[in-house]
């Protein structure tokens, strides 16, 4: 195997864990995938991919951080979280990863609850704290898939025109 072939193998290889890290919350997925990405773009003496379609992606990567950076902290404000409850969420998000799908799903709504709990709010109100958070969460990784998509289509986009 040619050291070009293994580039494209590795890039390969980090556009999938990319994708996987929109959804897994220990992944940085977006700038993986553009890692992979400028992988790419380089082994082919950036022949296909040159500096525009490369800004664009990193524009999306850069709106994907965005993106995770404000998505839960706008869904536990919305509901009135406390502090706690925004670390609780990001703790828990990150213990459900060690549980598979439902402690991916359980874990944040569990820790930015018993945030709220622990800053003395009432069972019944720290679960809506709860539910706001993981809504926003949700939206969060749903945006975060739609951004990733966009960046293949870009990468495929610019390899097809050429």
């Amino acid at each position: 195997m040619d050291s070009q072939t293994a580039y494209y193998l590795i890039a390969g290889a980090l556009v999938v864990i990319g994708l996987l890290g929109t959804v897994l919350p220990v992944l940085p997925g977006l700038p993986v995938m553009f890692a992979g990405m400028l992988l790419a773009a380089w082994a082919d003496g950036f022949r296909y991919i040159g500096a525009t379609t490369l800004v664009v992606l990193g524009v999306l990567v850069l709106l994907s951080i965005a993106v995770d950076l404000l998505a839960s902290i706008v869904g536990a404000r919305r509901v009135g979280a406390s502090n706690k409850a925004l670390w609780g969420a990001g703790f828990g998000g990150f213990v459900g990863i060690f549980f598979g799908l439902p402690g991916l799903l359980a874990g944040p709504f569990l820790g930015a609850a018993l945030g709220e709990v622990s800053h003395g709010k009432p069972w019944r109100e720290a679960s809506r704290v709860g539910f706001g958070t993981w809504v926003g969460l949700l939206l969060g990784a749903a945006l975060k898939v739609a951004l990733a998509f966009a960046m293949l289509a870009v990468f495929a986009l610019a390899l097809w025109v050429d």
